[in-house]
């Protein structure tokens, strides 16, 4: 379905090296996505090039800022993944990481443990809402790493995403342009929950304007490094309908 060769070198051409068999499970991923989006509304983004850049090549960005591989398996949650997004392609990627997927709809978790199945991909299927999995014992300051992409502003990801990670590991916030004033508003937040800015990287992906004629900026990407420097306070994260009406 997908052209594995163009997939390839647009993940080379963000720094990421992609073997042919993991490009050829990313083929079959791309190919149940859009079967059961025919069934269910996973994503509104079906052409095979579309594919390719603002899913797989998008979600495998996230991978500069990861830790190196050790001894000990990654820990990484994805919280709001949606229908697999950045958690699985990065686990394809880095058959290190022990993933978790977090969604607050049963559905999608379906469709994954369907890819997941396919792909002889181990993963953890959570059915929870993030601010609930942060208060879980089996979860909380559990993880090295949390991912997140399009899912909230800044300063409500960080509630949601922070308690998941343990002192010392790290969240990456995936934004498009307003990554940057996302950050700047979101010191408050920071300092509550135990996170420091450790690096913002800008980026732009490979081919997205050439096949949609997209401006510039739609085609930007802020990856935001988070370090959680120290514990979660207990209080956090509160309940949604706080964290709605009053964002840190």
């Amino acid at each position: 379905m997908i052209d594995t060769l163009r997939l390839r070198e647009e993940a080379q051409s963000c720094g990421i090296s992609l073997e042919q068999e993991t490009a050829e499970k990313l083929d079959i991923y791309a190919r149940l996505l859009v079967e059961w989006n025919e069934k269910m509304n996973l994503t509104a983004i079906t052409a095979p090039g579309e594919i390719v850049t603002k899913h797989f090549v998008d979600s495998l960005t996230a991978g500069a800022l990861l830790p190196a591989s050790g001894e000990e398996p990654l820990t990484l949650v994805d919280v709001g993944t949606g229908a697999g997004f950045p958690g699985v392609p990065l686990a394809l990627w880095r058959p290190d990481i022990r993933l978790t997927l977090l969604d607050s709809l049963n559905k999608r978790l379906v469709f994954l443990e369907t890819v997941c199945r396919e792909l002889e991909l181990p993963v953890t299927l959570v059915h929870a809402r993030a601010e609930e999995a942060g208060r879980r014992k089996d979860m909380r300051e559990h993880f090295a790493v949390a991912t997140a992409r399009a899912v909230a502003a800044l300063p409500t990801l960080c509630e949601y995403c922070l308690p998941l990670v343990r002192p010392g590991g790290c969240f990456i916030a995936m934004k498009g342009p307003s990554g940057p004033e996302e950050t700047a508003a979101s010191s408050n937040a920071l300092s509550r929950l135990g996170g420091k800015i450790d690096e913002i990287r800008q980026l732009r992906l490979p081919s997205a304007c050439e096949d949609t004629a997209e401006s510039e900026a739609s085609a930007s990407r802020t990856l935001i490094l988070v370090r959680k420097i120290s514990p979660t306070p207990a209080a956090y994260p509160r309940v949604s309908a706080k964290i709605a009406k009053q964002p840190l």
